[in-house]
């Protein structure tokens, strides 16, 4: 069964392709397609069609996406074109040549006024663009809706791969004596590679389903200011970590105060268990390190 990755080079593309390179990693019957924006553009619907055609594709994990949240406010047009629209020609394709489709989204379709983490079935009220065109997408989704599809909304993504979060702390906790990290804004990091895990492990239950939306980040929570400490303690940089309110840091986007995810849903219909985020980060830093 041949398997479409679209934005491999991205932080969840570029995990995915080394589990799947990786030898340990056992993954009968299946063939994965790598592309990035350069080998495949999924605005062209025409091009994607014939991919597909031509390489005999029976799944497609889509991992692409516009995912500069401030750079959307200004640039609403290419974040629609590349969260949403590429979406709807994905999706039209799928049903047509019933494809099986995993569709990565965000927990910035909620607006983060909740005191409890969100469910699947939360009423989404994004606040900013790249929220707005990724809960497009999903709409897309589901009203095209192809089968044996699930939408995946996750948080706080990093990686061992890419610009993150992550990455930028280890850099300037490096250089500074310390620094200022929001506290008043509360959710879960999720470490790429456990994703991508996730996303094998479900691979072979994609049966004979509707539309489904699952939530998907690592167990805990923490704010960016948690997050920055935890980072500074493992990769034991002497750098403090201070705390400062959204209001002391304005971005072109609004972020959501809250957005804990319950991963309920998905831990019992695929039977995954789901690492806890500070220990993530520990192996997340380790291979980090060995960069060094």
């Amino acid at each position: 069964m041949r398997i479409l990755v679209t934005g491999s080079s991205g932080q969840l593309g570029s995990e995915l392709k080394e589990l799947v390179q990786n030898s340990k990693f056992k993954i009968q019957n299946y063939i994965f397609v790598f592309t990035d924006s350069k080998l495949l553009d999924i605005t062209n619907h025409e091009a994607i069609e014939k991919f597909i055609k031509d390489n005999n594709i029976k799944i497609i994990i889509n991992c692409a996406a516009y995912t500069a949240v401030d750079k959307a406010e200004s640039n609403m047009e290419m974040a629609d074109k590349i969260n949403h629209l590429a979406v709807v020609n994905i999706s039209r394709i799928a049903k047509n040549y019933n494809i099986k489709l995993i569709h990565i989204s965000t927990d910035y379709v909620f607006n983060g006024e909740n005191f409890k983490p969100y469910i699947e079935t939360d009423t989404t009220n994004p606040q900013g663009i790249y929220g707005a065109t990724k809960l497009a997408s999903e709409k897309a989704i589901q009203s095209i809706n192809p089968k044996n599809t699930i939408i995946i909304r996750t948080s706080w993504v990093y990686s061992y791969y890419g610009t993150n979060f992550v990455k930028t702390m280890m850099h300037l906790g490096s250089e500074r004596e310390s620094l200022g990290v929001i506290f008043d804004q509360v959710g879960t990091p999720t470490y790429a590679r456990d994703l991508a895990s996730a996303i094998l492990q479900i691979l072979p239950k994609l049966n004979n389903q509707d539309v489904e939306v699952y939530n998907y980040s690592n167990e805990g929570v923490a704010s960016w200011y948690d997050f920055a400490r935890e980072i500074m303690r493992i990769a034991k940089l002497n750098c403090k970590v201070n705390p400062i309110e959204t209001v002391d840091y304005p971005t072109q986007a609004k972020r959501p105060h809250y957005s804990v995810l319950n991963k309920n849903k998905i831990k019992q219909d695929f039977d995954i268990t789901i690492p806890y985020w500070k220990d993530s980060l520990q192996d997340c830093i380790k291979r980090l390190q060995k960069d060094l």
